[in-house]
């Protein structure tokens, strides 16, 4: 395949060649990082100032979560390069051959859930500045506009493929942090870092729930990367150490800290300059920070929405359709793209003038990554157990529209894995609690704290290992070394057979599998 920015990417789920595989870990990091470099972020990074902590206290809970969800994400990037497909296809090794949509649907809903709010915010944004800076009205005719012109050009870039995303990274990474920098200088003298939120003291009743709930929704910006890093790393070499293949994902992060904090430390800002703005019954980030920002730094901030808002835009719509054109292959990578994009598109113009979804979307992402969450300790445990060994081959049936394969299982389900992540995101979803969204019947025994993603993520991986330890899988699935932590079977896997033309017509399988 040829290494021009300007060629568009034919690859879709196929294993990525050998010597096509030129990324690096630090392409890993700029995508991830830029992806999350965003408004979208800051939004998030204000919620802190929502639930009614102090700059220090918010500070305390966005480290926390991020540094959790950094440790959980990081392991999701090695599958990438040991197969060279993304995460949903290589969940066929776990969840088996058809289980694997189970990853390429949470991967679809997650993207156009981001993909929205990436468009609704940069968008409101740019209108909101055009509108202060030259008075440019806030109508609908102008956010339409918007909308089209910033998602029309996500689609292009997506359409493009891997290395024009890399690309506009690049650029995203240092033009956007440079810009949150900058933001530092126009906001120094209006931030008070000793802001002290709503709550006399810790002993308050609602305290730890509003800073454990922080602590969640920073950890859940980490979380909803998990079923997308292996669309990127799928291009990093096999033989890259799997530590800086790790670190990369971890820092990408970590340094996310930089608009967490931006949104952090700007909406205690608003909350006191403000204070309409940041009311929980009605907050309008984006809004307050065009009120409270310097006329000379508007220029950056629509920087930061137009840059920021591309790079997370271009990461989700292009896992978008990459998914899509797993789950059906007779749609080229190319097409499953155009035709996603088109819908999400729409469905971004339906939420912004026909409907009200705002609060619908945050309440749709919580819950997708309440979901999403236990598939990815499911991935991990797998991954563990297995040594790190996989047979790119046989991961591919499902593509191929085969049958049978070491990850044939049961009907090409792996019941162990399938019922521990429907276990876990079942009760996740039963201890949810996001007043005035969604409580789910449990959602109160917490003391008002929502510990839907703890639960899951606990069960999931006490559930997992408890089924392989009961219900060993096949010795076929581990690799020469045999299996790690737990017991494996005598089990015979059945031969790979038929193929897209002929459905009757055997392929041959790997010695091994026999």
């Amino acid at each position: 395949m040829s290494t021009a920015i300007t060629e568009i990417e034919t690859y879709g789920v196929e294993r990525i060649p050998d010597e096509d595989r030129s990324a690096r870990p630090l392409d890993l990091f700029r995508l991830a990082f830029g992806g999350a470099n965003t408004f979208a972020t800051c939004v998030l990074g204000a919620f802190p100032v929502l639930f009614g902590l102090s700059f220090l206290q918010g500070l305390a809970a966005t480290v926390l979560g991020l540094v959790a969800g950094a440790l959980l994400l990081a392991p999701m990037a090695l599958f990438g390069p040991v197969n060279g497909t993304n995460n949903a296809v290589s969940s066929s090794a776990h969840l088996g051959v058809h289980g694997r949509i189970v990853g390429s649907f949470l991967s679809l809903l997650t993207a156009v859930a981001f993909f929205s709010i990436s468009v609704w915010s940069s968008g409101d944004a740019l209108v909101g500045g055009a509108h202060r800076l030259a008075g440019v009205p806030e109508s609908g005719p102008a956010y339409g506009l918007a909308y089209a012109l910033f998602g029309g050009l996500v689609l292009i870039v997506c359409l493009y493929g891997f290395r024009f995303m890399l690309l506009v990274n690049k650029v995203a990474v240092v033009a956007a942090s440079a810009m949150f920098v900058l933001g530092a200088f126009a906001f120094a003298g209006d931030f008070d870092p000793g802001y002290a939120g709503s709550f006399t003291s810790t002993g308050d009743p609602l305290f730890w729930p509003s800073f454990v709930g922080a602590a969640l929704i920073v950890l859940a910006n980490p979380v909803s990367f998990g079923a997308f890093l292996g669309d990127w790393s799928r291009y990093i070499p096999a033989g890259t150490p799997r530590r800086r293949v790790m670190g990369a994902a971890f820092l990408a992060q970590l340094a996310t800290l930089l608009p967490f904090v931006f949104g952090l430390a700007t909406a205690s800002v608003i909350a006191e300059k403000a204070a309409r703005y940041v009311d929980p019954a009605a907050p309008n980030y984006v809004g307050g920070l065009l009120a409270v920002s310097p006329g000379w730094y508007f220029l950056p901030l629509c920087l930061i929405a137009l840059i920021g808002g591309l790079s997370t835009g271009t990461t989700a719509l292009y896992g978008t359709g990459l998914d899509f054109s797993s789950v059906f292959p007779r749609f080229s990578r190319v097409q499953a793209t155009l035709f996603i994009g088109v819908l999400s598109i729409a469905f971004i113009f339906a939420g912004r003038f026909a409907l009200n979804l705002t609060q619908s979307i945050s309440t749709f992402a919580t819950l997708i990554i309440t979901c999403t969450a236990p598939w990815m300790v499911v991935m991990i445990l797998g991954y563990v157990t297995r040594r790190g060994w996989y047979d790119a081959d046989a991961i591919q049936v499902f593509n191929r529209r085969q049958r049978g394969g070491r990850y044939w299982f049961t009907h090409g389900w792996n019941w162990r894995a399938m019922a521990a992540w429907l276990l876990s995101a079942a009760l996740g979803l039963l201890f949810t609690n996001l007043p005035g969204q969604f409580v789910g019947p449990l959602g109160g025994l917490a003391g008002g704290a929502d510990i839907s993603l703890p639960v899951g993520l606990v069960l999931a991986a006490v559930s997992y290992l408890l089924l392989l330890a009961v219900f060993p899988e096949p010795r076929a699935v581990y690799g020469p070394d045999g299996p790690r932590f737990v017991r494996a079977s005598a089990a015979e896997v059945p031969p790979i057979v038929g193929d897209d033309s002929d459905p009757e017509a055997p392929t041959e399988v790997p010695a091994t599998a026999r």
